[in-house]
């Protein structure tokens, strides 16, 4: 029976996924066999993972996928990319999909709006797995409200000086360099800027990991900049044009934390059913009841509505239009349907699911933030009413 929840649950033949992208989804599926799942209950324990993680991906162009050749990047289509994304969250542990894949969210504003010499610099040693990159926007008093950070740069000759707090950075205890927000003009999202800021720069200083409610193996951090001396060649596009420029990368990071969602709930949703087929109470698997079986009709329908729209989605941006409405929305449903999903395993695992070290407890924990990152669901809520009514 769990393989065919399986089948229901996987993309049908509908021509999405060409040949190139099935390479790419087989050459994931097994890293993450080989590399990652054999490991990632002691990662979880232990709070982190190798950083020989990053040029074993490297090795194999799992971290380019996407990108430009000319960068070091594996040239494909939005669908390898969601290929790459699927099988990544598969993995079980979404603080490893997390910072294993900061640079997606770190990268696309210099390969799209940098020059050749900070694509060299600042691209390609991360698509091979030499450094580590990260994005720092979020402040202590400015998380989805990008147009009020307060973390300020002062043009000074040919350098930038930087002053401000940035914090819940993902990569961030580890990263090598963090493409960085800041306010280089006046108030509002007129006056916000792009900085790449390397980590050994006088003045940088950074937390140890925070610990959080999920995503353990994350080394999320808090950043300190006091008098950081950056080289203006380090802005990333035209003086006071960030805030476009964030825009943008959101969608992108938006359409990856929808698939996320998604795929979390399917992987709690094939758990959780495996468990209720073995486990037996008052003489039958719990699988029987009506109720639950109902239930996971419930969560299979809305999961697979969900991925469906997010493939939808992924269909206009590949024709190059703007679904940033669509794509909100995608990050609404996946997100939910993987908080139903999860909360749902805990539920049907009974006392086992609220024990550390089942795949259901897990998700449960890693799901809450699907939510959050990227844009909050209130947020995400506000920019489709702006759209649409």
């Amino acid at each position: 029976m769990t393989d065919r929840l399986r089948r229901v649950l996987a993309e049908p033949e509908t021509g999405r996924f060409g040949p190139e992208a099935n390479l790419i989804r087989d050459t994931v599926r097994r890293f993450v066999a080989d590399e990652i799942l054999p490991n990632v209950d002691r990662w979880e324990e232990e709070g982190t993972f190798p950083r020989e993680l990053y040029p074993m991906a490297g090795r194999i162009g799992i971290l380019g996928v996407g990108y430009p050749a000319d960068v070091g990047g594996t040239p494909t289509g939005i669908w390898g990319q969601i290929a790459t994304w699927e099988e990544m969250a598969r993995c079980t542990s979404g603080g490893v999909a997390a910072s294993l894949g900061s640079h997606h969210i770190a990268l696309p504003p210099i390969v799209a709006h940098g020059t050749p010499d900070q694509h060299r610099r600042f691209v390609a040693p991360v698509l091979a797995g030499d450094r580590i990159a990260a994005l720092a926007i979020t402040e202590p008093g400015a998380g989805s409200d990008v147009a009020n950070l307060t973390t300020r740069a002062v043009r000074d000759g040919d350098d930038y000086v930087i002053d401000g707090t940035k914090t819940f950075i993902t990569s961030g205890v580890r990263a090598d360099q963090f493409t960085v927000a800041v306010r280089t003009g006046g108030p509002g999202h007129g006056g916000i800027s792009l900085l790449v800021v390397e980590a050994d720069t006088d003045g940088f200083s950074r937390s140890g990991p925070l610990p959080k409610m999920g995503w353990w193996p994350s080394d999320t951090a808090t950043l300190y900049f006091d008098q950081v001396r950056v080289p203006a060649a380090n802005r990333i596009g035209p003086e006071n044009a960030g805030f476009r420029i964030i825009m943008e990368n959101f969608q992108m990071e938006r359409l990856q934390l929808a698939v996320s969602g998604y795929v979390t709930a399917e992987t709690a949703i094939v758990e959780a059913w495996r468990y209720a087929t073995d486990r037996t109470v008052f003489g039958r698997p719990v699988a029987e009841f009506q109720a639950n079986r109902h239930r996971f009709v419930d969560l299979v329908a809305e999961t697979a509505a969900a991925k469906e729209f997010t493939y939808r989605a992924a269909e206009a941006v590949a024709r190059g239009e703007d679904r940033t409405t669509e794509i909100s929305m995608a990050k609404l449903l996946a997100t939910a349907a993987a908080e139903h999903a999860t909360y749902a395993a805990v539920q049907i695992f009974g006392g086992a699911g609220y024990l550390r070290g089942t795949v259901a407890e897990r998700l449960y924990r890693d799901a809450r933030i699907l939510a959050i990152g990227g844009g909050t669901t209130e947020i995400m809520r506000e920019i489709v009413a702006k759209r649409i009514l």
